[in-house]
């Protein structure tokens, strides 16, 4: 959840920091431990009854989709259960990273009962997504359809599958509540774009599916909000796009560790209020309110400030690519739709005229070194 901000807050978005302040969002392994008090609000759960599946029978769905959600077992400096998502029969395996990162010992167990050794073969933790690798049978393998997350509406039937709190293969329903959201995903990087939805998830769903209700895989679950602080779920779950995995599985199954592009820049919304306040000749834009000094934006020589303090103000991002940016989300999700490396085109206003520098996308860093 964003805070909502006056004029002279700096929000800072998915090019530096993380969009919006969000706190409280507890990730959904089994031993996630607890943050922060969300700001007080309480989404009521969403009882979604059969007759909105477009289906005779949820119990067929769940059936359907079952055997293609494992158990995903963490032991060692960090244990936990979390969930994942068979995608081939080649023994790969979707999760979470955050269920992953910190385990030394690794095992999957299957909806039969069965379990194997597991490893992680790629990591992508600007998308919190991790890929395993088991070694068994390609006939004890049941790969799931993965569908495509563009094609999300508000108000669509989903149901969640995964092992809350342990207990296996656990069913709930709801709707998509929401689109596009963007929560601070502890790594610097935050993630974007996520699915929200009112099925209910908890602790060790991480890394289960969220499906449609044509049992396609539309998202993976990750994150839930918490306005009580305690780890259960109060109507707000958040799930990672499936195409945000599609786009990197190549390189995950290849054992890569995926690196996403950005500017290092702290951004603002500007509006004619703003702008008004701030005395720019610009009434709409991106206004640059940071500039990390050690990145791709720094280089390139943009300016960041508020204009307060003595402090100047910063270049306001008139477009990017020939494409108008009005809002921090437009520039956050074209950045994200390049490469590391990728070469872009800004067009700024400062100082009365506007101007236009190119900048070469570098990577995000751990959180620790923002």
């Amino acid at each position: 959840m964003r805070q909502k901000l006056g004029w002279l807050a700096t929000v800072v978005v998915s090019v530096v920091l993380g969009a919006g302040a969000v706190v409280g969002i507890d990730s959904l392994r089994s031993d996630a431990r607890a943050g922060p008090a969300v700001i007080e609000r309480v989404s009521e759960p969403t009882n979604s009854g059969v007759a909105d599946t477009g289906m005779a029978d949820v119990a067929d769905l769940y059936a359907k989709v079952r055997p293609s959600v494992v158990q995903v077992n963490s032991s060692g400096r960090s244990a936990g259960i979390g969930s994942g998502i068979v995608i081939d029969k080649d023994g790969h395996i979707l999760t979470n990273n955050h269920v992953v990162a910190d385990g030394d010992q690794l095992d999957v167990q299957f909806s039969d009962g069965s379990a194997a050794s597991a490893k992680v073969v790629g990591t992508d933790p600007g998308n919190d997504l991790a890929l395993l690798k088991v070694d068994v049978a390609s006939n004890k393998l049941t790969p799931a359809t993965l569908g495509d997350s563009d094609k999300v509406r508000v108000g669509d039937f989903v149901i969640a599958v995964g092992n809350p709190f342990g207990i296996e293969g656990s069913l709930t329903s709801g709707i998509v509540s929401g689109v596009g959201r963007t929560l601070s995903g502890g790594t610097g990087r935050p993630l974007r774009q996520l699915i929200q939805s009112d099925a209910a998830i908890n602790p060790g769903n991480s890394g289960g599916a969220l499906f449609n209700r044509r049992g396609e895989v539309i998202g993976v679950t990750s994150a839930i909000e918490n306005p009580s602080g305690n780890r259960v779920f109060a109507g707000i779950g958040y799930a990672v796009p499936i195409n945000s995995a599609r786009r990197y599985l190549p390189e995950l199954v290849a054992g890569k560790q995926i690196q996403h592009a950005r500017m290092g820049v702290g951004l603002q919304n500007l509006t004619p209020a703003v702008a008004k306040g701030l005395n720019i000749g610009v009434e709409q834009g991106v206004l640059i309110t940071q500039v990390d000094a050690s990145s791709a934006a720094a280089k390139a020589g943009l300016r960041g400030g508020i204009g307060t303090r003595g402090q100047p103000v910063g270049d306001v991002v008139l477009s990017i690519d020939g494409k108008e940016t009005k809002t921090y989300d437009q520039l956050a999700d074209y950045i994200d739709s390049k490469s590391v490396g990728d070469k872009v085109s800004i067009k700024y206003f400062r100082d009365g005229k506007e101007s236009t520098v190119e900048v070469t996308l570098d990577a995000w860093r751990s959180s620790a070194s923002n």
